[in-house]
């Protein structure tokens, strides 16, 4: 059975920005449709300029996983988008909100924090240390990986302590910041991925693209999914000697 993740973004820049639209030409949201895809995951993706920002009461109820990445126009999601996006959290959807959706109104409604931070575009390199390698959401990495590119993200991050913190990010300038966190909302998961600004290649590198589908199969298991991460088998269930 295969997991059901929907993918929302924004998809202004790439409307209005040439540099934007030369890095995904088919947008953030179809760059990562592509990068997802594969046996046990299934794809679909929505935009802001939908009817209901593609996000109906049909389109949530089929959906394990939502994936969230806006930036420019947080301000017009509609209110009740976002309640209706929250109540399927808490009945069990998982929640994958990346980069600067962590000024999006759900993130902000589900942390109960202003959710800023400090940030800096100015083409550095960011080297994201993985600081949890026992949670499967670092399933299949090294100790890090780098991004030769990206915007800078820095402390203090105005979120709740993480449940878990898997990533922390080091940067040219000196910063560091809690790059992968995850929550738990009512019966739903959700998880914070803080790579992908939209004039860089981020979401064709193969590393982020891993870590957010371990983020997918980690996240759907609110709904009894058994996945698994990397190339990881699942382990066989002890079972008493007769």
């Amino acid at each position: 059975m295969s997991i059901r993740v929907t993918i929302w973004n924004e998809g202004r820049h790439e409307q209005t920005n040439e540099k934007v639209r030369a890095v995904y030409p088919k947008g953030i949201h179809g760059a990562l449709a592509e990068g997802l895809s594969e046996e046990g995951i299934a794809t679909r993706t929505a935009t802001l300029d939908e009817p209901e920002h593609g996000l109906t009461e049909a389109v949530l109820a089929d959906t394990d996983v939502l994936i969230w990445w806006g930036h420019m126009a947080h301000d017009q999601v509609q209110d009740d988008i976002v309640a209706r996006v929250q109540r399927r959290v808490w009945e069990g959807m998982g929640l994958i909100v990346l980069h600067s959706g962590h000024f999006s109104k759900i993130f902000k409604r589900l942390m109960g924090t202003s959710c800023d931070l400090k940030w800096r575009e100015a083409d550095e390199k960011e080297r994201i240390w993985v600081v949890d390698p026992s949670h499967p959401i670092a399933a299949g990495l090294g100790e890090y990986f780098e991004l030769p590119q990206e915007e800078m993200y820095g402390e203090h991050f105005d979120i709740p302590a993480p449940d878990e913190l898997v990533f922390v990010s080091w940067f040219e300038g000196g910063e560091v910041f809690r790059s992968g966190c995850t929550y738990r909302r009512g019966q739903g998961k959700v998880f914070y991925f803080r790579p992908g600004h939209e004039t860089y290649p981020t979401y064709y590198n193969e590393n982020v693209l891993k870590v957010i589908r371990n983020g997918v199969r980690w996240a759907a298991q609110a709904r009894g999914a058994k996945p698994v991460y990397g190339n990881a088998k699942p382990l066989e269930p002890i079972r008493p000697k007769e």
